[in-house]
């Protein structure tokens, strides 16, 4: 998805081949669920290791790509769900993609480096405006209730010890920011999800605090392609 030169990440939307649809049957594991396409049961690969126990429900409408590579054990990716009338993509590598082409929208000219280490983290992306370097971890967020965009779905510790990251960066001199990539559009606000994990939204409340940068961003979304679009409002 990212197109690489001198360690330089060149912004691209993320498209997918060979896209079909089909209704999901349950899940195995993490990595693997059973669909239904065109009546009959195939397995595939699910491209995100989080629960997603909201969206990933018996008869839920699924899309999925077929996977280029035919001696895979699994035929199918599945990439985006139908909550209701809302497409939501859940490929955990898409935000990464969809931030950098935002960044470079944000940033024109920057110099922009993916998974660049800091302390006992590694960040998603290190910005550099002139000699100003701005240490940037990025979220992907699936989850939402009544039009509320939330994060995260399930407790995550590394989550907290990444803001605890940054704010550290800031502290030595250094810009830090959060980016919540929303992977749906018709939200209308983001916020950290107390109810899952109150340890991470007491982290991004102090992180705020601190100076570190917080933004989010929904996308259009597609069956083929999601994109960055509109910055969405962020509740502490």
């Amino acid at each position: 998805m990212f197109v690489r030169k001198r360690g330089i990440c060149g912004a691209v939307r993320v498209r997918y081949e060979n896209v079909l649809t089909g209704r999901f049957i349950e899940r195995s594991n993490r990595f693997i669920a059973h669909v239904e396409i065109d009546g009959k049961p195939e397995i595939c690969h699910v491209k995100n290791t989080g629960r997603c126990r909201e969206l990933l429900i018996p008869g839920a409408k699924v899309v999925l790509s077929r996977a280029a590579n035919s001696g895979r054990k699994t035929a199918y990716d599945l990439i985006a769900v139908r909550k209701g009338e809302r497409l939501i993509n859940i490929d955990s590598q898409a935000p990464n993609a969809v931030a950098a082409e935002y960044l470079f929208r944000l940033y024109p000219g920057a110099e922009l480096t993916a998974e660049r280490k800091y302390g006992k983290s590694r960040f998603d992306f290190m910005l550099k405006t002139g000699e100003r370097i701005k240490y940037i971890e990025v979220k992907g967020v699936t989850l939402e209730e009544n039009g509320l965009a939330m994060f995260p779905d399930a407790p995550t510790e590394r989550g907290v010890k990444h803001l605890r990251e940054l704010m550290r960066a800031g502290d030595e001199g250094y810009g830090a920011a959060v980016l919540f990539v929303i992977q749906m559009k018709g939200v209308s606000a983001f916020t950290a999800n107390a109810r899952t994990h109150p340890e991470f939204a007491i982290a991004l409340r102090e992180a705020a605090r601190h100076g570190v940068e917080l933004y989010a961003l929904d996308c259009v979304v597609s069956e083929d392609e999601i994109y960055a679009d509109s910055p969405v409002e962020i509740l502490l």
